[in-house]
């Protein structure tokens, strides 16, 4: 890479809760799913705190117990309610112009969600972002997070090690992802997880908004 960057060369964003700001609806589409199913709607911090993992898997811990269709039905009803709403949310402000900036400093810039590649690629060009990044990664074509897989393929993508990656999430998910893929993370603490809980995780910085996000990483990334 050209105009090497001073100390990452591949940035990885989670996608909701830390660059699109989805995480009360997401979390109140999976209560609403399991009410229409015939299940008790579960607590809204029960259901936020399964943003990031793979749709089945984050269906699994907040409704355990019910057999194999019955899953399928409850992602069927999240899928309804959180299609009829996506267009209520946006990029948290000032994430487009974060972005740019790292573009101009020759990052590669990727993406690891625990979306699908149909939903990922339906906000990336609702956002008109698709050509912003150089690499996505979804759960539904490799391992869920926190398997460390995302990373590493993307990593090997570009041919990057892993202490020239930095991974950036608000769950300790996306934090147990970098841990295990041996490379360093950034917290956000504006959305599904309590930043306290990142402690353990040690990530490099924990960032209370957008605009400290975009400060820390042009001063240190």
């Amino acid at each position: 890479m050209s105009n090497r960057p001073q100390r990452f060369d591949l940035i990885a964003f989670d996608w909701d809760g830390t660059l699109f700001d989805s995480t009360a609806l997401i979390a109140r589409c999976i209560q609403r799913a399991a009410v229409d199913i015939g299940e008790p709607e579960p607590e809204f911090e029960r259901a936020k705190y399964v943003i990031g993992l793979g749709l089945r898997d984050a269906l699994e811990h907040v409704v355990p117990g019910l057999s194999h269709d019955r899953y399928g039905e409850l992602g069927l009803r999240y899928r309804h309610h959180y299609l009829g709403s996506e267009h209520e949310v946006s990029l948290f402000d000032g994430s487009l112009e974060m972005l740019q900036a790292l573009k101009e400093r020759h990052h590669w810039l990727a993406v690891a969600t625990g979306k699908n590649r149909a939903g990922l690629d339906r906000v990336l060009a609702h956002a008109e972002l698709t050509q912003m990044f150089d690499g996505t990664r979804t759960a539904d074509e490799t391992r869920s997070k926190p398997h460390p897989q995302m990373l590493l393929e993307l990593m090997r993508e570009f041919g990057v090690e892993p202490e020239r990656t930095l991974m950036i999430g608000d769950t300790t998910h996306d934090l147990l992802l970098a841990q295990n893929a041996g490379v360093a993370s950034v917290g956000v603490s504006f959305g599904a997880h309590d930043h306290e809980t990142f402690a353990d995780l040690k990530p490099l910085f924990v960032a209370h908004s957008t605009r400290e996000l975009h400060d820390w990483l042009i001063q240190h990334a």
